[in-house]
C-alpha cells in the first residue's frame, strides 16, 4: 500500500490541448496539458517532412577544413 500525502494525484482521463483544440486524452499527474507540438501536427508523423540539408555533413567538414576523402581513391585504383 502506497503512503498517504506522498504521491501526486492521478488523473486517468487528463486532457491534452495542442493550441486551445483537445487532441487527446491520457492518464497523467495534471488535469490539462497544454503542448505545442504533438504527433497529429509534426512534419516527421504527417509526411510533410523536408530535407534542409542537401549536402552531407562529412562533405562539408572535409571542405571547410581543406581535407580531402582517401576512400574516393584507393576504391578507384583497385
Amino acid at each position: 500500500m502506497p503512503k498517504e500525502g506522498i504521491h501526486p494525484d492521478w488523473y486517468p482521463d487528463a486532457k491534452v490541448y495542442c493550441n486551445g483544440e483537445l487532441v487527446m486524452t491520457v492518464g497523467a499527474t495534471q488535469p490539462e496539458i497544454h503542448v505545442d507540438v504533438w504527433s497529429g501536427n509534426h512534419p516527421f508523423y504527417t509526411g510533410n517532412q523536408k530535407i534542409i540539408d542537401t549536402e552531407g555533413r562529412v562533405e562539408r567538414f572535409l571542405r571547410k577544413y581543406g581535407m580531402t576523402d582517401t576512400r574516393d581513391e584507393s576504391d578507384s585504383q583497385s
